[in-house]
């Protein structure tokens, strides 16, 4: 049918277009990088908030972002230059670990395109930052811990101000869970306590289930204080918060020195000193000490052990990104046959229709993109996050293209298929149709986005019609398939 968009906006209900972010995980577009393999964990370090201040030096090496580029095979944590060389080479020694390092002078991001955004991760550590995150990197790091990532808080004690900004660990973090844009209600269940806990050897509860404590990186009986703090539970707020290591003559809800909780499909693990992790060596100058091979405690079994279980390699329930988790087959579109109204999509006013100037494939309400005779730009969007453990991905539309056009060799009108990141850039353009594929009757149309597994995009149609003759092009039942 040619149909006229003038008629179809006299016709139709009037709709305004709202948008909405639907939950899960996401991951990279087609022309990008392929998604890991599933037995790959891929662990982010930060290193963008002066965590190298004063004698900190919490990296696992000075080659940044890729820790390979000091030693490609390191079988020494000398091999690598760092605080944390000893964590690092660890996790490389394993083999199924994939480390960088976001360097100095970055940002913290979830569902652009750079290789150090954390839609490309499974578990962002932060170790000891002293510097406040912005408000864009506070959603990112809880958009990314929701949709399925692992994150690992260490703090370190009340006044450890070691780039003198006014900031210590303790203020940061608790920042980052009461002030930010997802949820500041408490949402991990804890929090983290104003304390400088001079010395001590906080002690593993008993649970010989826990993936944490009894891992495949050993089994954790205790481990160190040297100036740290603590947190308080609130179970009330996250039921799922669970202190695995406490302070002497402290359990239940105070004193945790060791921590791990869940939010959203993510995980999530809380370390009161960065003592433990330190394994004594770093950079030319620094005053270090060797926590991670501290005889009295079992801090590297504790640290390996988080980690896999952060990453989702450990046994148990919780989140985990990057592929190494469950995946349930879904349709993750929202009103997809948009029997709804606009309910869940953002569209230009009048796109989404039940005017019989042109017909539903199924229904009776579909998305009318052009179709005026006159200079005209529409557009249709939703936001999905593709969970990162599902290996299928596919999107699939039913298209019907009419046009008033008589040429068969120009196109004067054309509708673009595309995704985008969080921030409105381009990834990818699926396709671009126009009055050269005019048609009777709908043709379905599919398109691979397994590409995108671990990222939150956004799926937009947009319709861009010339002056004189119309082009129609109608959308209906779509999909985006997992599995």
């Amino acid at each position: 049918m040619f149909g006229s968009r003038r008629s179809r906006r006299r016709l139709t209900t009037a709709l305004a277009g709202f948008g909405l972010l639907l939950t899960g995980a996401a991951v990279q577009l087609g022309s990008g990088t392929a998604a890991h393999a599933a037995t790959t964990h891929r662990i982010l370090f930060d290193n963008a908030h002066a965590e190298t201040a004063g004698n900190a030096d919490w990296i696992v090496s000075t080659s940044q972002p890729d820790p390979l580029g000091q030693d490609s095979s390191p079988s020494a944590e000398t091999d690598w230059t760092g605080a944390l060389s000893s964590w690092g080479v660890a996790l490389q020694k394993a083999g199924d670990y994939s480390l960088k390092t976001l360097p100095s002078g970055s940002s913290l991001s979830y569902g652009g395109s750079s290789s150090t955004d954390l839609s490309n991760f499974d578990t962002l550590v932060l170790p000891e930052p002293n510097t406040l995150f912005t408000s864009a990197e506070k959603t990112a790091i809880m958009n990314f811990v929701k949709n399925g990532g692992g994150l690992f808080m260490i703090s370190d004690h009340t006044g450890a101000d070691r780039n003198n900004d006014g900031e210590d660990a303790v203020e940061i973090l608790n920042d980052l869970m009461t002030n930010n844009s997802v949820d500041s209600t408490d949402p991990f269940g804890f929090s983290i306590d104003s304390l400088d806990v001079k010395s001590g050897y906080p002690a593993a509860i008993s649970d010989s289930t826990d993936p944490v404590l009894h891992g495949s990186f050993g089994t954790v009986t205790k481990s160190l204080i040297a100036d740290g703090t603590t947190a308080t539970l609130k179970p009330a707020d996250n039921s799922s918060a669970k202190g695995l290591v406490y302070r002497s003559g402290y359990s239940g809800n105070t004193g945790a020195f060791f921590l791990t909780s869940t939010f959203g499909s993510g995980r999530v693990a809380f370390w009161g000193d960065s003592s433990p992790v330190d394994d004594g060596t770093g950079q030319s100058g620094n005053t270090l000490y060797d926590g991670w091979n501290d005889s009295g405690a079992t801090n590297a079994a504790l640290a390996l052990n988080a980690t896999a279980w952060l990453a989702g390699s450990g046994t148990g329930s919780g989140g985990g990104g990057g592929g190494t988790g469950s995946c349930t087959a879904a349709q993750l579109l929202g009103n997809s046959g948009f029997e709804s109204g606009n309910g869940t999509w953002s569209a230009t006013s009048g796109v989404i229709t039940n005017s019989s100037g042109e017909s539903a494939h199924s229904g009776s309400y579909y998305a009318w993109l052009d179709g005026n005779g006159t200079a005209t730009t529409d557009t249709l969007s939703q936001s999905v996050t593709i969970p990162s453990a599902c290996s299928s991905a596919k999107l699939s539309f039913s298209l019907h293209v009419d046009t008033a056009e008589t040429t068969t060799s120009t196109a004067y009108d054309t509708l673009k298929v595309q995704v985008l990141n969080s921030s409105g850039t381009v990834l990818g353009t699926l396709a671009t149709y126009s009055n050269l594929n005019a048609a009777s009757g709908y043709t379905q149309r599919s398109f691979d986005l397994s590409g995108y597994a671990g990222q939150t995009v956004t799926l937009k149609f947009t319709g861009t019609e010339g002056s004189k003759y119309q082009t129609s092009f109608v959308v209906d039942d779509t999909a985006l398939d997992v599995g």
